[in-house]
C-alpha cells in the first residue's frame, strides 16, 4: 500500500464516524453507560465541539471514540466465547492483509529470534522459539473480521495467551499488554481480553508452521477483536499500566476494537 493510500485510510472519515456515533448512542447498552448522552447534540455540548471548525470536529470525534472504547469495555464479557467453525468452513486461501504489500513482509531469522518480555513481569524475560513451541498447545477455527468490511475463517494453533502470561510471571492486575513487531507495527490490548480463553499466541496456521505472510514467528489471535488488533511478527510483549496506544489507534481508530 502506498504512503498516499495509507494516509487516506488513516484519515478520519467525519461522516462515517458521525453515523457510527449515532448508532452507538442509540444502543441500549450505550445509553445505560451514560444516560446524559441521549443525543448527538448533548455530546457536542459536552465536548464543546463547534462542528464548523475542523480541529473542533476532530476533538469531538476523538471524544466519540473514547466513549465507544469505554462502552465496549463495560459490556465486554471475559467468559463469552466467539463462534467457532468446522474445517469445511475455512476460507482458502486465507487472505493476506497488512499496511504494506506482500513483497514487503518482514523476514525473521528463526535461529536468532528472541522474544523479549518486559514491564510488570517477574519471570522469564527472553524466550526462544523452541521454548515457545514447548508451551501447552491449543487450536481454534474462528473468524477474522477486518475493519475494512470483509471476514475470513481460519485455523490457528498456539498456546493460550493467559497461560503464557502466567508462566512469564505477568501482573494480571495490570491494565494493558502491549506488543512490538518486526515490521514496526505496534498494538496494545486490555488485560481482560489478554486473559480471554480464546486469545492465543499462535505459531501455526492450518496445521503448519505459521507462514511469514500470516505473521511468523508468532501472531496474537483474538476472535473477540477486529483484525487490526491482532499483531503479527511479534518481537516484544510488555505489561504496563500506562496506555500504550497502537499503530492505527494513534491515527484515529478505536482502541478497544471489539468485533
Amino acid at each position: 500500500m502506498s504512503m498516499e493510500n495509507r494516509k487516506t485510510v488513516a484519515k478520519l472519515d467525519r461522516e462515517s464516524i458521525l453515523i457510527d456515533a449515532r448508532r452507538e448512542l442509540a444502543m441500549p447498552a450505550r445509553r445505560a453507560f451514560g444516560k446524559q448522552l441521549m443525543s448527538l447534540g448533548s455530546l457536542v455540548m459536552l465536548t464543546g465541539c463547534n462542528v464548523t471548525d475542523e480541529d473542533s470536529v476532530n476533538h469531538f470525534l476523538r471524544a466519540v471514540s473514547r466513549l465507544n472504547d469505554r462502552a465496549q469495555a463495560a459490556i465486554f464479557d471475559p467468559y463469552r466465547l466467539a463462534p467457532t467453525y468446522t474445517e469445511a468452513q475455512i476460507t482458502r486461501p486465507f487472505p493476506f492483509n497488512a499496511y504494506y504489500g506482500i513483497d514487503e513482509v518482514p523476514h525473521v531469522d528463526a535461529s536468532a529470534y528472541r522474544l523479549t518480555v518486559s514491564g510488570l513481569v517477574t519471570g522469564k524475560r527472553v524466550w526462544t522459539l523452541p521454548e515457545l513451541y514447548a508451551l501447552p498447545h491449543a487450536e481454534q477455527i474462528t473468524r477474522h473480521i477486518c475493519v475494512e468490511g470483509w471476514s475470513a475463517v481460519g485455523r490457528w494453533g498456539g498456546t493460550p495467551f493467559r497461560e503464557f502470561l502466567r508462566r512469564a510471571g505477568a501482573d494480571t492486575t495490570a491494565k494493558y499488554v502491549g506488543f512490538k513487531c518486526a515490521d514496526d507495527y505496534y498494538e496494545s490490548i486490555d488485560m481482560p481480553t489478554a486473559l480471554h480463553p480464546q486469545t492465543l499466541l499462535t505459531f501455526e496456521y492450518d496445521g503448519e508452521r505459521l507462514p511469514a505472510k500470516y505473521g511468523f514467528p508468532m501472531k496474537l489471535r483474538m476472535p473477540t477483536k477486529l483484525g487490526y488488533k491482532n499483531p503479527k511478527h511479534i518481537v516484544e510483549i510488555f505489561v504496563t499500566n500506562t496506555f500504550p496506544g497502537g499503530y492505527w489507534v494513534d491515527q484515529g481508530y478505536n482502541w478497544f476494537g471489539g468485533s
